[in-house]
């Protein structure tokens, strides 16, 4: 996620098309908000589309927009997203799906900066910056003919891979602080913690829903409890039984904490130090972090453990 902050802090003050691929749940509309709000549009609109929910037909008219009788029900003439969102921003989630002849609409905004409303004879010129996402693969899609490679292409100036949360397990214990104290707030409730016992429970899951099913729990949770601190039994009952099941699955092989050795706490402690050091590419300081450590700590184990840095002490 570090990765995917400084690619957002470094795309952000350009003009460039941004193309978010990830999961459904993952924060791709947060990500194209931070990117709006870290660029010299932040003060003009950002307009948000869901393409996937929308029937071509009307998608045609939210994006573009129609004059007055141009289908049944067209009473006035209408703005689309791409003029609401004049000088700003145009998110476009789930772009993946969208029809060939809406790809082929698209793409000349993104080429010539106008549009034509639908039943209309002229062109409006549109000064936009586009922020697209998807759960698709497209570009095997392109290669596969299913989506146009020209607009493939025009999209995918700067791609930004949002990781799935079971690949960014060490951020689950920040995002049910966050959710925690939302949703006690909201709630008028006064829940401070999560149990160890839960909080296992929460890292032993593999969330398909992502962030947006962990923020689903975790409301459940709080509306649920009437203590102070969340317990096992307030959490959904999918959640609980994959990780009651989980421990005898026979994939554990998998698991990089899983040790048919046997070893001692101390040498557990050097593997876990080498795990952290291997995921941040040998960066002391960003490791010393994830330790909840200070840098002269971390040397010292290293010394200890007999671990050379990957890279020279900052």
């Amino acid at each position: 996620m570090l990765e995917v902050y400084k690619i957002v802090a470094r795309v952000a003050t350009t003009k460039s098309t941004v193309l978010i691929l990830g999961e459904s749940g993952t924060g791709k509309e947060l990500i194209a908000q931070a990117i709006h709000q870290h660029s010299p549009r932040a003060n003009r609109p950002f307009v948000a589309v869901d393409c996937g929910a929308l029937t071509e037909t009307i998608l045609e008219s939210e994006l573009f927009g129609h004059v007055r009788g141009a289908f049944t029900g067209a009473l006035a003439d209408k703005k689309g997203v791409f003029e609401e969102a004049q000088g700003g921003t145009c998110f476009l989630d789930e772009i993946g799906g969208i029809s060939p002849n809406m790809q082929a609409r698209l793409l000349r905004v993104l080429q010539e900066h106008e549009i034509r409303r639908v039943g209309g004879k002229d062109w409006i010129k549109v000064d936009v910056r586009v922020v697209a996402a998807t759960n698709h693969d497209l570009a095997e899609a392109a290669r596969r003919r299913n989506f146009r490679q020209d607009l493939y292409y025009r999209l995918n100036v700067v791609a930004i891979r949002l990781p799935p949360l079971r690949e960014r397990a060490e951020d689950i214990p920040l995002l049910v602080r966050h959710f925690l104290q939302r949703y006690s707030e909201e709630s008028g409730k006064s829940i401070t913690a999560v149990s160890e016992e839960a909080l296992e429970l929460l890292y032993a899951y593999r969330w398909p829903g992502n962030i947006r099913e962990l923020e689903n729990a975790i409301e459940q949770a709080v509306a649920l409890s009437y203590q102070s601190v969340l317990t096992l039994d307030v959490f959904p009952e999918a959640i609980r039984s994959h990780a009651i099941a989980k421990p005898f699955q026979n994939d554990s092989q998998s698991d990089p904490f899983f040790f048919p050795d046997m070893p001692s706490l101390e040498e557990v402690k050097k593997r876990y130090v080498l795990h952290v050091l291997r995921r941040n590419q040998g960066n002391v300081s960003r490791s010393a972090r994830v330790l909840n450590i200070d840098r002269r700590s971390l040397y010292r184990m290293l010394a200890r453990f007999k671990i050379e840095p990957f890279f020279k002490p900052e």
